[in-house]
C-alpha cells in the first residue's frame, strides 16, 4: 500500500518559493472532457495523518461521511462570462472575460488585445446567435473603455438594454480554462491553442485562445445546486455531485450547507513572485447566510467535522473566522466560531497555516505553482510545512494511476 511520506527535509529555512509546487504532468492526463455521469470520476483519498492513500470512486464519498458531519459547498453559478467585440473604429477583434460588476453594465474584464483598448475606445459586442444562423433577439451592446487599472484590466462602461447580466446567456460563451481543448465551432474561425502546463502563461485567462464550448460544457461546467450568478470559473470540486448523491449524503445525517465565493482572478490568477511571502491575492466576494454560520458553529461545539468542498469552500470559511464580515454581526467570532454576512477575501492559504474550522477537504487535482496547491499543501499537515512534500507525492501516485487532472477532471479528498 502507498503512503505518503510524513517527514520530509527541511528548505534549508529558507522562504518557500513558487517554484517548489512545480510538478510535471503529462499532457494526456489533463481532462478535456466531463465524465459521462458526473459522479463516475475517481476519488483520490489522502489520510494525511498517517499517509495513507487509498483509491475510490466519487460514490464512495458517502462512505467516508458520518451523521453530524457539515458538509459546505460553493453554490455560486458560473455566468457566460467570455466576450467577443470589433473595435467601433477600426473593425479589429476583441475578446473579453468579464472579472467583476461593479454596476449594472459596469464591468472590470481582461481584454485581448488590451494595447489597442485605449481609454475611450468603443467596442461593438458581437452576438453568437447571428453567427450560428438562429434568429437574433435585436439585443445591441456596446462597450466604451473608461478606465485601466495596474493590472491592466479595462473599465468597460457598456451601453443598451439596462442591463448586461441580464443578456449573457445570449451574447456570452462559457468561459472554459485555456487547458480545455475545443474543436474550432461556429463561433471560432481559428483553432484552440494550448500552452504546455507546467507554464505559467496558461494560469491566468489567455483570450488569444478561444475555445468553442460544447453544449453538454454550458450544462456540466456548472454545478447542479448553482444559484447566485457571479463567477468567471467553476467551483469545480461541486462538479461530481448529483441530486440523487445529494439525497444520499442528507440520509446519512450529514447537514449540506451551502456558501458563495463568486470565482474571480484571487482563485485561478497565477503566482508570479518568486515567494509565497510576495505573492497578493486579489479580492473576491463572497457571502455566508445565517444558516450555514449556525450549523458549522454548532458542529464545531459539538467536536463534529466540518468538510469543505473545494477551496473556495475552504477559503470563505477561513475568512470568516474570527473577523466579522460586511453585514455581519458586531461581535468578532472567537477561535472557532464563523459569522454570518457578505465580504470580500483576499485570503491566500499556504504552508504553514493553522485552519480554524475546517476538518476535511474535498478538491481537484490543481495546475503546478497555484495558490490552489499551495493551499491543499497547507491542508495536508496545518501548521508545517511539511504537507508540500505529502501533496507532491501523492500527485505523483496519482499520475501513476492516470488520475484526470484540473476542471474536468477526478476528486482528491482529505481527511
Amino acid at each position: 500500500m502507498f503512503r505518503c511520506p510524513l517527514t520530509a527535509p527541511l528548505l534549508n529555512s529558507r522562504p518557500m518559493r513558487t517554484a517548489d509546487f512545480d510538478f510535471v504532468l503529462p499532457p494526456e492526463l489533463i481532462a478535456q472532457h466531463p465524465t459521462t455521469q458526473r459522479d463516475a470520476s475517481r476519488l483520490f483519498i489522502l489520510h494525511r495523518h498517517s499517509g495513507q492513500i487509498e483509491h475510490r470512486q466519487f460514490r464512495d464519498l458517502r462512505h467516508f461521511l458520518r451523521a453530524g458531519d457539515v458538509l459546505v459547498l460553493n453554490n455560486s453559478r458560473v455566468i457566460p462570462a467570455r466576450l467577443r467585440g470589433v473595435n467601433a473604429a477600426t473593425g479589429g477583434a476583441f475578446e473579453m472575460l468579464l472579472l467583476e460588476e461593479n454596476s449594472p453594465n459596469d464591468w472590470w474584464a481582461m481584454l485581448k488585445p488590451g494595447k489597442r483598448a485605449r481609454i475611450g475606445t468603443k467596442i461593438q459586442i458581437q452576438n453568437p446567435a447571428r453567427q450560428r444562423d438562429q434568429p437574433p433577439s435585436g439585443t445591441t451592446f456596446h462597450a466604451t473603455v473608461t478606465a485601466i487599472n495596474e493590472e491592466g484590466h479595462r473599465r468597460l462602461q457598456f451601453a443598451g438594454p439596462s442591463d448586461l447580466l441580464a443578456a449573457l446567456d445570449e451574447l456570452g460563451e462559457v468561459p472554459l480554462p485555456p487547458y480545455i481543448r475545443r474543436e474550432t465551432g461556429a463561433r471560432n474561425s481559428r483553432p484552440a491553442r494550448t500552452a504546455e502546463p507546467s507554464q505559467p502563461a496558461e494560469r491566468e485567462f489567455r483570450a488569444s485562445a478561444p475555445n468553442a464550448p460544447h453544449s453538454l460544457d454550458c450544462e456540466r461546467y456548472q454545478t447542479v445546486f448553482a444559484q447566485s450568478a457571479g463567477s468567471v470559473a467553476a467551483p469545480t470540486a461541486g462538479l461530481h455531485f448529483t441530486e440523487k448523491l445529494l439525497a444520499e449524503i442528507r440520509a446519512l445525517g450529514v447537514d449540506v450547507q451551502f456558501v458563495t465565493l463568486h470565482v474571480g482572478l484571487g482563485t485561478f490568477a497565477p503566482v508570479k513572485a518568486d515567494t509565497l511571502a510576495a505573492h497578493v491575492m486579489h479580492e473576491e466576494r463572497y457571502e455566508l447566510s445565517a444558516a450555514t454560520a449556525q450549523a458549522v458553529n454548532r458542529a464545531k461545539a459539538a467536536g463534529q467535522r466540518v468538510i469543505a468542498v473545494g477551496t473556495t469552500s475552504v477559503r470563505v470559511l477561513e475568512s470568516s473566522c474570527g473577523v466579522p464580515p460586511l453585514g455581519g454581526s458586531r461581535e468578532a467570532s472567537s477561535a472557532n466560531q464563523i459569522v454570518a454576512g457578505r465580504g470580500r477575501t483576499k485570503i491566500f492559504l499556504h504552508p504553514p497555516h493553522d485552519f480554524k474550522i475546517v476538518d476535511a477537504l474535498l478538491t481537484n487535482f490543481h495546475l503546478p505553482c497555484s495558490t490552489l496547491l499551495m493551499l491543499v499543501s497547507a491542508f495536508a499537515a496545518p501548521g508545517e510545512t511539511r504537507g508540500r512534500e505529502m501533496v507532491l507525492a501523492a500527485y505523483s501516485e496519482a499520475i501513476r494511476e492516470h488520475y484526470r487532472f484540473f476542471s474536468y477532471g477526478d476528486a482528491m479528498l482529505v481527511l
